[in-house]
């Protein structure tokens, strides 16, 4: 669980990202959390983005991909959400969150 001194320092760290995972208009699919997993695994932080074809709201397609991922909801604005999850590989693990 995420505090919000974490929330903030994710939320500063995923300001520059580009959006890297699309969802489209049919929502949350096997493909997308196979996506979701390996950008999880490979950069820990995401940008997600819900295309306006897709009948889903940012919200619950966020809270979706957590529960299918078990990651972290960090922000959800607009049609864009962020979501957070650590490596689990110590070597592979390159944010560090402020305690």
């Amino acid at each position: 669980m995420l505090n919000s001194k974490q929330r903030a320092q994710l939320r500063g760290l995923a300001n520059t990202l580009p959006v890297t995972l699309h969802v489209g208009k049919e929502g949350v699919t096997e493909g997308v959390v196979r996506q979701l997993e390996e950008l999880l695994e490979s950069h820990e932080l995401v940008k997600g983005k819900v295309l306006e074809s897709a009948l889903a709201t940012p919200g619950t397609v966020a809270e979706a991909l957590c529960e299918e991922t078990k990651a972290e909801p960090v922000q959800c604005i607009g049609t864009k959400f962020i979501l957070y999850r650590q490596a689990r590989e110590p070597d592979k693990r390159r944010i560090v969150l402020v305690k």
